[in-house]
């Protein structure tokens, strides 16, 4: 996957817009695969188990539904690291509609502009659609590696991840990043390993062996 991939985006007004669908769906067959016996295993995201990425995934994904819909209050109020999420019984359900809802939201051409609030931040409806989209995308690598599934991301939310995580770059400083130092990747890299250095992580992770 190189730098010319083309995002399935629509103009309103001046603000670009793509359909979350088709990396949400590729999140839902990604939990499919996962099977119980895997929710304590690691991930690359220090200190979370496949369960807690799990969590993670339901709430962001409610969050920014309500974020799209400016439906402001207790879920997109709540800072990200203020807890440890978790998983209960019917996780696969909850979680495949969540991402449903979500995609949904951001349809609404509206969901792209004026102001809304996601982690308990105020951003534009146009950063925060990209902001999911990064979301979406490093947290399916995240998941993917954890439990040995092949990943292909959307390549649309895929180029949006990337340039919002590249503008990042530039804007800090490479030790802070925006979700950790960056990691270097070599420029001729597949755009997908590009975005993982850029957030952080090191596109070399692989689960661990059990013993």
């Amino acid at each position: 996957m190189t730098d010319d991939t083309a995002p399935r985006e629509t103009a309103t007004q001046d603000t670009a817009t793509f359909d979350l669908g088709p990396q949400t769906r590729v999140l839902a067959r990604l939990a499919e695969g996962v099977g119980d016996a895997r929710l304590a295993d690691p991930t690359p995201c220090p200190d979370l188990a496949v369960r807690h990425l799990l969590g993670h995934l339901t709430g962001l994904a409610v969050a920014f539904r309500d974020a799209a819909r400016k439906d402001l209050g207790a879920t997109t109020d709540t800072a990200p690291e203020s807890a440890v999420p978790d998983v209960g019984p019917a996780w696969r359900e909850e979680l495949t509609a969540a991402l449903g809802e979500l995609a949904e939201a951001w349809r609404d051409p509206g969901a792209w502009t004026g102001m809304t609030r996601a982690g308990g931040i105020d951003l534009p409806g146009e950063v925060a659609g990209a902001v999911v989209a990064d979301e979406l995308v490093i947290h399916g690598w995240d998941l993917a590696r954890a439990t040995g599934q092949d990943y292909e991301p959307d390549p649309a939310a895929l180029q949006a991840a990337y340039g919002l995580l590249s503008a990042a770059a530039e804007e800090s400083e490479r030790d802070e990043g925006m979700f950790g130092p960056v990691v270097d990747v070599p420029a001729g890299a597949p755009l997908l390993e590009r975005a993982v250095g850029l957030s952080g992580r090191d596109p070399g992770w692989t689960r661990p062996a059990r013993p």
